[in-house]
């Protein structure tokens, strides 16, 4: 049951509250001066507090309740706090709503407005509190991973790609297979690098083959090499790339590109540790880890009869899924921040960022800011200097209007938190833009 302190010198106020709040599910702890409310906090977990604003007989100032507020937000800065007076001070009020009360309040009040406020303010500090813990945790799994494993300086911060690195480290001993899936410009390089310096080889070379890279009728000799006179222009023989990889990690990329023939001696390969440079009868015995990864379907290009069903299973004893950028959000502002040169991101910029779909993912991205930190004035990037979609730059720059404000507290039923919640907007902010417009605080 979630509890609210009252801290008011006329009984009869907190009696009232205490009983209005009971009917609700809501418990409620009493204190007659702000000495009383102090102590309680510190012994007591409570949810919100609703305070008077004068305690001293024939006192109006409000100054009491304005040193009562101050301490609490120094004591508990995250604990919501609603101002309650039958004296009512505008510029007192306006005052602390920017400190951060969370209501300001007149006596007599409105049962049924106090209640929702209440009950929205407590809400919200749960769901705070419920993220806090979340995000408490995530920073916790992430410095485990990052004291316990060689992440190669990868730079992230989402949830999605804790869960991948998570696998890559905990496969990263095994002696077998890896295939990572993902997007073009997602980092499965990256991932492959975590693997091979977590593995049991992680002192052994680590090759990287991109099988879209280079012409059919080469990428065998690439893998396997060759001898003089293999093929046309074969002038001297050739070492490849898994002779190369001997002892450590060979990393295969766009495997989907891979011929036919060149999947069937892979196959092999991957089997035996032997095979064969072109144009050879010579075998020879290698000991590499392979990691493949590709952005294609190897199960439609199975079915359509250009990638080896056997291979497939064969390279894929385990697959780690990277997603693209866009599915992990909470990479995107770390990632842009690491890759400026020497400047800093304004809000705008974060925001835009944040909105824009990222087809191009982690790559994307960097060139993005590679081209905003050589083209922007200044040492402030903003939206406009990422050079993405204008109607993003624009859209996510701009203050909601007076029609916006009026309409979201016109849902909230008056209650300021919940307004500010849906435009997503502090509580202080709301109250700022409100007074600019001349909009009426709710009564």
């Amino acid at each position: 049951m979630p509890t609210v302190l009252i801290i008011d010198d006329n009984a009869a106020v907190a009696i009232a509250l205490d009983v209005l709040f009971s009917l609700h599910d809501i418990g409620a702890l009493r204190a007659s001066s702000p000495e009383e409310g102090l102590d309680i906090l510190a012994r007591e977990p409570v949810d919100l507090v609703i305070q008077d604003m004068n305690f001293t007989l024939d006192t109006t100032s409000g100054e009491e309740g304005v040193e009562l507020f101050r301490e609490i937000r120094k004591r508990h800065p995250d604990l919501p706090v609603i101002l309650l007076t039958a004296w009512t001070h505008l510029d007192a009020a306006v005052e602390l709503i920017k400190a951060g009360a969370a209501d300001y309040l007149s006596k007599p009040w409105n049962d049924e407005r106090l209640l929702m406020t209440v009950t929205n303010l407590i809400e919200l500090g749960q769901a705070n509190r419920a993220l806090s813990q979340r995000l408490q945790r995530e920073r916790r799994a992430k410095r485990e991973l990052e004291q316990n494993f060689d992440l190669r300086g990868l730079v992230w911060q989402d949830p999605a790609t804790e869960r991948v690195l998570n696998l890559a480290c905990q496969v990263a001993r095994a002696d077998v297979p890896v295939l990572i899936t993902g997007p073009n410009g997602t980092g499965k390089e990256r991932i492959a690098e975590i693997i091979q310096a977590n593995s049991q080889v992680a002192g052994g070379p680590f090759v990287v083959l991109n099988c879209g890279a280079l012409p059919s009728e080469l990428i065998e000799a690439e893998l396997f090499g060759a001898d003089a006179g293999a093929y046309t222009g074969a002038s001297k023989a050739r070492e490849g790339k898994f002779e190369a990889a001997d002892g450590g990690t060979l990393f295969l990329d766009e495997i989907g590109n891979l011929p036919l023939a060149g999947q069937m001696k892979l196959l092999r390969v991957l089997e035996t540790g032997r095979f064969e440079r072109l144009g050879s009868n010579r075998e020879r015995q290698v000991k590499v880890r392979v990691i493949s990864a590709t952005n294609a379907d190897l199960g439609a290009m199975i079915r359509a009869g250009t990638f080896r069903e056997d291979l497939f299973y064969r390279l894929n004893v385990i697959e780690l899924r990277l997603p693209p950028l866009a599915a992990r959000p909470g990479d995107i502002l770390p990632l842009a921040i690491s890759f400026l040169r020497g400047k800093t991101l304004h809000p705008s910029a974060e925001a835009a960022l944040l909105a824009h779909a990222w087809p191009g993912n982690v790559r994307e991205l960097k060139n993005v800011m590679a081209r905003a930190s050589l083209l922007a004035q200044g040492d402030v990037i903003k939206a406009p200097d990422l050079g993405l979609p204008v109607t993003v730059a624009q859209t996510l720059d701009a203050e909601p209007d007076r029609d916006a404000i009026v309409q979201a507290l016109a849902r909230a039923g008056g209650v300021v938190a919940q307004a500010s919640n849906e435009l997503g907007l502090s509580r202080q902010a709301l109250y700022r833009r409100m007074e600019r417009l001349g909009i009426a605080r709710p009564t």
